[in-house]
């Protein structure tokens, strides 16, 4: 396990969505990112709650609250033994759920190797 501090996770999930093509970002709509210590009941790096952009559509989306982006800290730095690996685990994690945001599912993510 490799701790750092909330404000240094934060930072490196700000990082890493940063990180990600202008134009993917510039896409993302009504979506909170946020940092939790741990999923209740279960084990989980991250956690998209929401409607996929896949999915919205003009008479099925109006007055929802926004869609949410949870990062667990104490999960993926619970696998990690150097900040380098809390980094590269925060990144594949903010892409993983970021993905589903855009409606892209396990399978397709396994295939693509963001799983």
């Amino acid at each position: 396990m490799f701790v750092v501090s909330r404000e240094r996770f934060e930072q490196l999930v700000a990082d890493a969505l940063d990180s990600l093509p202008p134009e993917l970002g510039a896409e993302m709509e009504n979506v909170a990112v946020l940092v939790e210590d741990r999923a209740k009941g279960r084990a989980l790096f991250g956690l998209y709650q929401g409607i996929p952009l896949t999915k919205r559509g003009p008479g099925s989306y109006s007055g929802v609250m926004p869609d949410r982006i949870t990062l667990y800290q104490d999960e993926i730095c619970g696998v990690c033994s150097t900040e380098a690996e809390v980094v590269a685990m925060v990144r594949k994690t903010v892409i993983h759920e970021v993905a589903h945001h855009f409606g892209i599912g396990d399978p397709r993510l396994d295939e693509l190797g963001w799983g």
